[in-house]
């Protein structure tokens, strides 16, 4: 057989989302592996695993090769099948549909060579996974990896020298694969064994193929899946199967996985396929141990440089999986963590994701991948403006006029560019960020947005989630407005002049969104109530975590939205006092506000209603506000979210 006419054949198609590699090997390597298969004389028939494994985790398929012959030549050459498909009348699935493996017999000849290279061992049958199977897998990889070590050391010069014992290494790392499917069979032992810490030595490895071996192994042990497709499994206990998970993880953390793993990003070279599933594999990890224990997040970032790889994958102008799944992992490292959002704004991150976004102003994402893509970077800004010192590197980095333009175009981007201003709007460290939102034209399209303005001919709107979450933003944005806006400034008149326009037709929409609301909150504490009586009825004791957990429901299903909407309202109908200090209003406002407050107040007469039953939802409001943020410090010396309620709480029950 011409062993060069064979590298020129197509790249074998991978068996399942899951890549086995390793990389092209050099003619030298397959001419000794295939004197070494005609020496050894094989029999007539032998069983081989394909290195190829999908998501079923380790479950292989079997293919046969059968000797060359003369006749087996000749029926090569005949193109029996669709594709030259080898297996196309021998395999078939489930339901008796033939399907073929998509393999040619000069592709199986050459799985057959590697497979011979790796030993009569490498081809065992794992179907029935015992303590002896996994003693016997881990014992063959122990002496693979010390093998290789060893020729490495004594042949440093002459890979000639210690070319087989990497491809047993290779062969002896796929075979650890099928140990993912029996946890807690399979995971004491592999750490009693000390396979951790070989696993580990080996990301150091200098062949940069058996490090990817590697990360694909760590990668389907740390899968929080791992031991869920079988029955048997559920015999042994959801319990053992978690330990025995938290166990294998704390070993490889103890070993200084995460430091490893990252050092390795740089090795890996995303122009190669095999690399580039390498690189993807070391981001599952990440998502798998943070998954594990979100707090691991800090240290990953404090103790590697991931987080600039991180940005500076993300950066990337080339749309590819890799870049997708950097964003993503981007954002679980910022979820609810001060310290790694402070360390983004110290690596000019800020600045980085407006770069990567502004590329969405005019234009929108080509496919669902892609628009994952832009919402996860959405989602990491919006993250990271939980902090005052990032709203400022936000307003420095014109973040606040980027986003006015994008809702100004209407492109996919606008409803995310919305989400993102009521981030950097709220709390007293958004003051700033208010009065640049109305000098850069944001109410006209802000109050478009609120009444339901038409979209824009390219923007697509498959449903109402996106619109409701619109309007839920806009009311955020209003309400920051109105706490923040100084009393005096032309910015606040402006705003206020919006909501005597057309007719009062905003006040209107406000009493419209606020029987919404209403109406789907009822039908909640409807539920919650039948639940309190049942829970009575059986004996059950309702503790303050259970009233906890019926607030958080109640907010959910209409109350935040209902008491967003009367904080506003209560606002717009406050008349001058002279006892109020909270907002002097400026006296050609007085006539104008008194007309919006009787308006308000005939809408609700309509309904039965008075501003007694807003001051009942803005007492609910006032009793919950998070502590921590009424003490939130604000540089002007402005009142805390609790104080303004109280206020507002006191003008309406004067009305």
């Amino acid at each position: 057989m011409d062993i060069d006419k064979l590298f020129k054949m197509p790249k074998l198609p991978a068996g399942g989302n899951k890549r086995r590699m390793p990389d092209n090997p050099t003619p030298e390597m397959l001419k000794r592996m295939r004197m070494d298969t005609e020496e050894s004389e094989p029999p007539a028939s032998v069983e081989t695993v394909n290195g190829s494994t999908s998501r079923g985790k380790g479950k292989a398929r079997a293919v046969t090769v059968q000797d060359e012959s003369e006749e087996g030549q000749d029926s090569m050459e005949v193109d029996f099948a669709p594709g030259g498909d080898a297996d196309y009348f021998v395999e078939e699935d489930d339901e008796g549909r033939f399907f073929g493996g998509g393999l040619t017999q000069e592709q199986k000849e050459i799985l057959n060579i590697f497979d011979q290279a790796g030993g009569e061992e490498a081809r065992e049958d794992l179907d029935e996974m015992s303590a002896v199977t996994v003693r016997r897998l881990l014992t063959r990889f122990e002496r693979a990896a010390n093998k290789n070590q060893d020729q490495r050391s004594k042949h440093p010069d002459d890979p000639t020298k210690f070319i087989d014992s990497e491809a047993d290494l290779d062969a002896a790392l796929k075979a650890l694969l099928p140990l993912a499917q029996s946890p807690a069979l399979a995971y004491p032992e592999i750490i009693r064994s000390g396979a951790v810490e070989r696993l580990i030595g080996l990301l150091s490895h200098e062949n940069v193929d058996i490090v990817i071996d590697v990360v694909e192994v760590i990668h389907e042990f740390t899968d929080e899946d791992v031991g869920n497709e079988g029955d048997e499994e559920e015999e042994e206990g959801e319990g053992s199967r978690e330990d025995a998970l938290k166990q294998l993880i704390q070993g490889f953390l103890d070993n200084a996985i995460l430091e490893l793993l990252v050092d390795n990003l740089s090795r890996f070279n995303e122009e190669e396929e095999s690399d580039r599933q390498g690189v993807f594999h070391v981001l599952g990890i990440f998502e798998n141990l943070l998954g594990f224990n979100a707090d691991l997040s800090v240290q990953l970032v404090a103790k590697t440089k991931i987080l600039s790889w991180l940005l500076k994958r993300t950066e990337s102008a080339k749309r590819d999986e890799n870049r997708g799944y950097a964003a993503e992992i981007l954002s679980i490292v910022l979820q609810n963590n001060r310290a790694n959002r402070i360390e983004l704004g110290k690596q000019d991150g800020v600045e980085s994701l407006l770069k990567v976004l502004s590329r969405y102003r005019k234009k929108d994402p080509v496919d669902a991948d892609e628009t994952e893509f832009m919402e996860n970077v959405f989602d990491v800004l919006c993250s990271a403006l939980g902090e005052p010192e990032i709203k400022q590197q936000f307003l420095d980095s014109e973040g606040v006029d980027l986003m006015v333009l994008m809702m100004k175009d209407k492109m996919q981007s606008r409803s995310r560019a919305i989400k993102v201003l009521d981030y950097a709007m709220s709390g007293p460290a958004g003051t700033a960020a208010c009065e640049t939102f109305v000098d850069a034209l944001g109410l006209k399209n802000l109050f478009s947005t609120f009444m339901g303005g038409k979209a824009g001919k390219k923007q697509k709107v498959t449903d109402g989630h996106a619109a409701s979450e619109d309007t839920a933003h806009t009311l955020g944005i209003v309400s920051s407005l109105l706490s923040n806006l100084a009393s005096d400034s032309p910015a606040r008149i402006r705003l206020l002049t919006k909501f005597v326009e057309n007719n009062y037709e905003k006040p209107e929409k406000l009493l419209e969104i606020r029987d919404a609301a209403q109406a789907r909150l009822k039908a909640t504490e409807k539920e919650i109530e039948d639940e309190k009586k049942r829970m009575e009825a059986d004996g059950e004791e309702i503790d303050s975590e259970m009233g906890d957990l019926w607030y958080l429901r109640r907010l959910d299903n209409g109350l935040f939205t209902l008491q967003t909407v009367d904080y506003i309202l209560a606002w717009i109908v406050m008349e001058d006092d002279g006892v109020r200090r909270l907002v002097p209003f400026l006296v050609p406002l007085l006539i104008v506000r008194v007309q919006v407050r009787t308006h308000v107040q005939k809408l609700l007469d309509r309904k039965s209603q008075s501003f007694k039953d807003i001051v009942k939802i803005l007492q609910i409001y006032h009793n919950n506000v998070d502590e921590d943020k009424t003490t939130e410090a604000d540089p002007d010396g402005a009142p805390s979210q609790r104080e303004i309620l109280r206020n507002l709480i006191a003008f309406l029950e004067a009305c």
